[in-house]
């Protein structure tokens, strides 16, 4: 896996629902090496525990764990959460159950045995749904989300203006320092003007906003990200 991949899953949390305990002790050691934090459940039912426990970012799913399946887990989790990522492992290949699983919203379907490359490609994938809505890693607990003009981390989340918004995607993407001349092109519009005061004022708000110490100030430049 490529190590930008890598080094994005570190900021994310995965739950392993696995009823075979050879096969959830394999997979969950070799998520532990790429995951922030890694929880494992045995069946559904410990596993909607661990969900509401500990909100994790991926929950990776067998579908056949005894009474309930991996589908009745996702369908209850579906009824008031649309954002946590879900990976299916399954041994079938039916048609059905492979539709139902298409209408809860999956990121990947898995078909038994969890080879090493599969798994990969599905984190992959898990990555990508991020990227393609725009949303990025700042530390290994904040995340920024640009669609949504949103930092949050495990305790709060912070709206951002659409100026801030627009600044942080610059200090992301070009990974180097913003100067003040981008800065005044980018956030301040033909109708104002980009005074000290003014600078002031949106570097302060824009900081209580972001993880302590990561705006850095480049005496006579301008501004970059340091993301650890």
């Amino acid at each position: 896996m490529k190590e930008t991949i890598t080094n994005k899953l570190n900021a994310f949390r995965v739950l392993y629902v696995e009823d075979e305990a050879g096969i959830r002790e394999n997979i969950s050691e070799i998520l532990e090496h790429y995951f922030k934090e890694t929880y494992t459940a045995v069946n559904a039912q410990d596993a909607y525990l661990k969900y509401v426990q500990n909100k994790p970012d991926l929950i990776i799913t067998d579908i056949q764990m005894g009474e309930e399946t991996g589908l009745d887990l996702i369908r209850k989790i579906r009824k008031s959460d649309s954002k946590t990522r879900i990976i299916i492992t399954s041994a079938y290949t039916d048609l059905d159950y492979m539709l139902q699983a298409t209408e809860l919203y999956l990121i990947k379907y898995i078909v038994k045995p969890i080879t090493h490359d599969k798994l990969m490609t599905a984190l992959e994938a898990f990555i990508k749904s991020y990227d393609d809505n725009k949303i990025y890693a700042l530390t290994e607990k904040w995340l920024f989300d640009f669609s949504k003009s949103i930092i949050s981390n495990n305790e709060e989340e912070f709206d951002l203006t659409k100026k801030e918004a627009l600044f942080l995607k610059q200090l992301i993407t070009k990974n180097r320092i913003i100067t003040y001349e981008e800065m005044e092109s980018l956030i301040w519009d033909e109708d104002s003007v980009m005074t000290p005061n003014a600078m002031r004022l949106f570097i302060k708000n824009f900081r209580k906003k972001l993880p302590e110490k990561s705006l850095k100030n480049i005496q006579g430049t301008g501004y970059r990200l340091i993301r650890e």
